[in-house]
């Protein structure tokens, strides 16, 4: 069971509904259908707003977070969009408790923005940070080039098929494609829903590649991979993800420069690693030294980042529309914000970093709705 959902079709019982809803500690839903039947003598048979303050009066005393949908038809859009909403967040809430995040590699020395407290994660949350020994996979890296040949190839010719490749040939491109076989066999040995992966330092050293190839096309897959050893990152790209029901693929834009005439508009950027489907139409699509280049599709997106600073956990979120801007290397998209001065503020002020979490649509209602059923964790706007 991963939710309830207490429909009060008349004046309920909240004592048995608060008592079964503490029992099973699971995200709750609250609804009534609204009463349709008034007779000609005067007599009605169902009081369900009645039922539905009482009960929700008894989970507020008895500390039980749940989310409501207002008194409706069931026929209405308004239980149709709320129902689907609970779902979504629910969605988030089984798959954020237990999470297991596979650390590959230790993160890049100069990154001390990337810091999280791995006992805190695990005892407020149940999230559990699985390292594996950077000389573990380069030894299956190793194997994988001898011993899957033909894979690498057929993978190689991918790239070909999708980039105009620029300081590659078939021998480095298998390489890059490797990690993709690499991964996945990874996250299956050590059962991760996740993995957070250092990728430019120790891996060019020791494979003579990087990563980030792989990290799109993984990503189409339904892979949550993030770069840089951003654990917090990868941890917001997985419940984007969830939100969206795994209809959507998260990807890991940085803000990184502001657009040269447009005060609100932002570069949100990183090397190449974004997935392969989210490539805007008609825009310029390269492989350039290993990194992907090309701009995000046109569209709405939510934005977020979950962080902390001395265990105040919060997730920050918002939305911003595709914009114009100036072309340039790696992989991005042009983000118009309401006020990005705010932004700027709220990720200087923190406890956020610039690493941000994005998908297509909106799905902020959801994201705050979800922190109603995590505790340490609260959501936060720049507002």
């Amino acid at each position: 069971m991963d939710a309830v959902f207490f429909i009060a079709g008349n004046f309920g019982n909240e004592e048995v509904v608060g008592m079964v809803a503490e029992e099973v500690k699971k995200p709750v839903l609250l609804w009534g259908p609204q009463d349709d039947v008034f007779e000609p003598d005067g007599m009605r048979y169902t009081d369900t707003q009645c039922g539905l303050f009482g009960i929700s009066r008894q989970l507020q005393r008895l500390n039980v977070a749940f989310s409501y949908i207002e008194n409706c038809y069931i026929t209405d859009s308004l239980f149709t969009e709320g129902f689907e909403k609970f779902c979504r967040v629910v969605c988030m809430v089984k798959n954020f408790h237990g999470m297991r995040v596979l650390q590959v590699g230790t993160r890049p020395k100069p990154f001390c923005s990337v810091i999280v407290n791995e006992g805190e994660l695990m005892q407020r949350f149940g999230i559990k940070i699985i390292p594996v020994n950077m000389a573990i996979v380069l030894e299956r890296y190793e194997r994988i080039l001898k011993e899957r040949e033909e894979e690498l190839v057929e993978g190689a010719k991918l790239l070909e098929s999708r980039y105009e490749v620029v300081g590659a040939d078939m021998e480095l491109l298998k390489k890059m494609y490797a990690f993709v076989p690499l991964y996945q066999d990874l996250a299956k040995d050590y059962q991760a829903d996740v993995i957070s992966s250092e990728c430019w330092t120790s891996m060019e050293l020791g494979m003579g590649a990087v990563p980030c190839t792989a990290y799109s096309i993984l990503a189409d897959m339904g892979y949550i991979l993030g770069c840089e050893s951003d654990i917090h990152g990868t941890i917001t790209m997985a419940l984007l993800s969830c939100a969206s029901m795994g209809k959507k693929v998260p990807f890991f834009g940085e803000f990184t420069n502001r657009h040269p005439t447009d005060r609100n508009v932002e570069m949100l950027w990183h090397c190449g690693q974004f997935a392969y489907s989210l490539k805007k139409e008609g825009c310029p699509c390269k492989n350039v030294d290993m990194y992907e280049w090309f701009q995000v599709k046109d569209g709405f997106y939510t934005i977020a980042r979950m962080d902390q600073e001395d265990g105040d956990y919060r997730l920050l979120n918002g939305t911003f529309e595709s914009a114009d801007g100036p072309y340039t290397f790696g992989t991005y998209i042009w983000a118009k914000f309401d006020n990005l001065d705010q932004w700027e503020r709220k990720l200087i002020e923190g406890p956020y970093i610039h690493h941000m979490a994005e998908i297509e649509g909106d799905y902020t209602a959801e994201l705050r709705e979800f922190c109603k059923y995590i505790k340490y964790l609260s959501s936060d706007t720049v507002e």
